[in-house]
């Protein structure tokens, strides 16, 4: 048996053709584990949802991995590719470095770059999981699988 869980990590994304300049940027994931016994191995588990990054996708489909390794490696890692409106592949990859010391910051802050199709940075983001306004909702969302 495994498990899933949902989440919405929002913020803003800096693209480097517009230095400077910070736009709205959010995604909602559903991550979805088929073993609890191998994603304890791996710490691996898929992500589907949208992303929502203008100019360059409005509500994109994405898929993608989330290595949940909070004990032993402190680290929750995303891989979420996504097509833009331009129907180019992107990459959101970011990682939040769990503090025991510092846990609500630690496990609510995602930096993360944006890479193009050749894997250069197109964008760096800065996302927030809002304890006040999804809390709820993410607990209400972990379920067997």
């Amino acid at each position: 048996m495994g498990f899933e869980f949902s989440e919405t990590m929002a913020g803003t994304a800096e693209w480097s053709n517009e230095p400077g300049k910070r736009q709205p940027f959010r995604f909602d994931i559903t991550a979805h584990a088929t073993s609890t016994r191998e994603h304890l191995r791996t710490g691996l588990a898929t992500i589907r949802g949208t992303v929502y990054a203008p100019p360059v996708t409005r509500a994109g489909p994405a898929e993608g991995t989330i290595e949940i390794r909070v004990v032993g490696k402190k680290i929750i890692r995303y891989a979420l590719g996504f097509f833009g409106d331009d129907g180019q592949h992107y990459e959101l990859v970011g990682q939040k470095d769990i503090s025991y010391l510092h846990p609500f910051a630690s496990f609510t802050l995602l930096p993360a770059e944006i890479l193009d199709a050749q894997r250069r940075r197109v964008a760096t983001c800065e996302t927030r999981f809002d304890l006040r306004r999804h809390w709820w909702s993410f607990l209400r969302s972990f379920r067997p699988a």
